[in-house]
């Protein structure tokens, strides 16, 4: 295997303490598999494979909460949205910077042991950001997906890299800036680039050698099944890329993933047909990665409405019948509920504004109402929700979720021909002004995906009731955001906004418990751990981590 542009960082007597701190048992799949059994550690992405941020751990509470105390505070060394997820094993958490390092902390104290940098190869292009959304553990192996599309797996004792193995051309544009995701003894990732004319897919490899095992294409080739979904050789640029970490259901053997935009981005004339399997849930056999369903949410989409959020997986009665169910938060302004097992629509109400569809027929497919040349259309182009992370409690039985409200966006579809590596939009949006008169932000051809900063609307915190489709209660935030949502067994839901707050919000009922002011933004979830009997709670704002304890613990 091919080791470059790598530099691996360590202090040695932080090593020597780290190797002392770290002689448990290696992270085994059985281990991962039975995470919320073990609410001590924060095993993968989203906690655990059923992505539902939700941890059984109760020292903090709904009546204690406002003792929390900062503990520690790790700074980010570069500039910009840290986006990472930490994962804790045993007091040592991994956690990724921009563009491509690893960081071993001690999570007790923040002391960093060791850190591993990746420089991406100079063409590296992403569209929105150079940002790494965090690593996989299986075994002593962490893993990173990089800028350039790679996979690298590195020793989590010393920080040295085992092995560095291509997912795609870089030249072409292809990135990985997802979290991997470990099953079994595979490490699977997905590949961005749905901007760039990609063709995506979802890849798995050996988790000890990096040797391919299974790639699995989100867009049909000829021959294949919905094929014909796409016009012409309209397919072979047609993005669906897979960007956000997916999640997976042991019994069914099934790893269930979100596809995002086909391209190009916003001239669906250029490309007719539904465009398969972009803007769709997928579920793929975890040892073979065949397609055993899908589930379009927006056919032909000319809005950008990638789905990538988290596919949240939960056991349930639904409506008087044991149900396994997947809940989803899209960002076309539609809350839906999928049988996981086949893929059956069940339910799917909108939960914003929406103007682009009038509603959902029988089998959950929109009735478009493409809005008139000129006009909004609801929600916007960054969608009532993104990729941000959700949260379900089985306690509560709710699904909680960050939404944006009264955000719009005005189209304008433009032809665009493929040119390799480089921008392939089919035009451009504006974000619909807030009064009369009022300028607009142009986001197009000259700043293609700008649309972090300065956006029109609010946004509210809604706690769902999957049984039902509708908002148990809303937490108004004054700006848009994009934290994601962490629940724990003490029914609290922390979570956060772009003004910097820190909110611990009563799950049940969304009373403010307790906020505190970090001093930038909060673009990511929260997580939760144990160390020697003391829960922690970690969340990015701006630059720095910050990790809270209750006071005197």
């Amino acid at each position: 295997m091919k080791i470059f542009n790598s530099l691996v960082l360590s202090a040695s007597s932080a090593l020597v303490v780290f190797l002392g701190a770290s002689s448990s048992a290696q992270v085994s799949y059985e281990q991962i598999l039975n995470a919320a059994n073990a609410p001590e550690n924060w095993l993968t992405y989203n906690g655990g494979y059923s992505a539902q941020r939700y941890s059984a751990l109760d020292q903090i509470t709904t009546t204690n909460v406002d003792n929390l105390q900062l503990k520690w505070t790790l700074q980010n060394q570069v500039f910009g949205a840290w986006q990472s997820n930490p994962i804790i094993v045993d007091g040592v958490m991994y956690v990724t910077e921009r563009p491509n390092t690893v960081m071993a902390v001690d999570a007790v104290d923040g002391r960093v042991f060791w850190k591993y940098r990746h420089i991406p190869a100079e063409n590296a292009v992403v569209c929105c950001g150079a940002n790494n959304r965090g690593v996989a553990i299986l075994g002593d192996m962490v893993y990173m997906g990089t800028l350039d599309a790679r996979l690298i797996a590195i020793d989590r004792v010393n920080g040295q890299p085992l092995w560095n193995v291509e997912v795609g051309d870089v030249d072409l544009a292809y990135s990985v800036t997802m979290a991997p995701l470990v099953v079994k003894d595979k490490v699977i990732v997905g590949v961005g680039g749905g901007e760039y004319g990609i063709r995506g897919y979802v890849i798995a490899f050996d988790a000890l050698t990096g040797e391919e095992v299974w790639k699995t294409y989100t867009i049909p080739g000829p021959g294949e099944a919905n094929h014909d979904s796409w016009e012409g050789d309209d397919w072979e640029h047609g993005g669906a890329p897979v960007w956000i970490t997916g999640s997976f259901d042991p019994e069914l053997n099934l790893t269930y993933w979100g596809v995002g935009n086909p391209g190009p981005d916003w001239n669906a004339g250029q490309r007719p047909g539904d465009n398969l399997y972009s803007d769709s849930a997928i579920a793929l056999d975890a040892d073979t990665g065949e397609l055993k369903w899908y589930f379009q949410f927006t056919p032909n989409d000319a809005y950008d409405y990638d789905s990538v959020q988290v596919p949240v997986l939960a056991d349930m009665v639904w409506r008087g019948t044991p149900k396994k169910v997947m809940m989803w938060a899209n960002r076309n302004g539609y809350f839906y509920v999928l049988d996981r097992v086949n893929g059956e629509f069940l339910e799917g109400k909108p939960y914003v504004t929406v103007n682009w569809s009038s509603g959902l027929d029988e089998n959950g497919r929109p009735i478009q109402t493409p809005q008139p040349e000129g006009m909004p259309t609801y929600p916007g182009n960054q969608g009532g929700t993104n990729w941000y992370p959700p949260s379900y409690s089985p306690r509560t039985g709710l699904f909680y979720f960050t939404a944006w409200e009264g955000y719009a966006s005005i189209y304008r579809p433009e032809e665009s021909e493929y040119v390799p590596g480089q921008a392939f939009y089919g035009g451009g949006f504006s974000v619909l002004a807030p009064a009369p008169d009022a300028p607009t932000i142009r986001i197009g051809r000259t700043n293609p995906i700008n649309a972090w900063t300065n956006e029109v609307g609010y946004t509210s915190v809604k706690a769902m009731d999957p049984q039902t489709g509708e908002a148990v209660w809303s937490f108004e935030q004054f700006d848009v955001s994009d934290s994601g949502i962490l629940t724990t067994g003490s029914d609290l839901l922390f979570t956060g906004g772009r003004e910097g707050h820190f909110h611990a919000i009563d799950a049940r009922n969304g009373d403010l418990l307790w906020k505190l002011g970090l001093g930038g933004q909060i673009v990511m979830a929260p997580v939760t751990y144990m160390v020697d009997g003391i829960q922690y709670v970690s969340v990015i704002s701006g630059n720095s981590l910050s990790t809270f304890a209750l006071r005197n613990q």
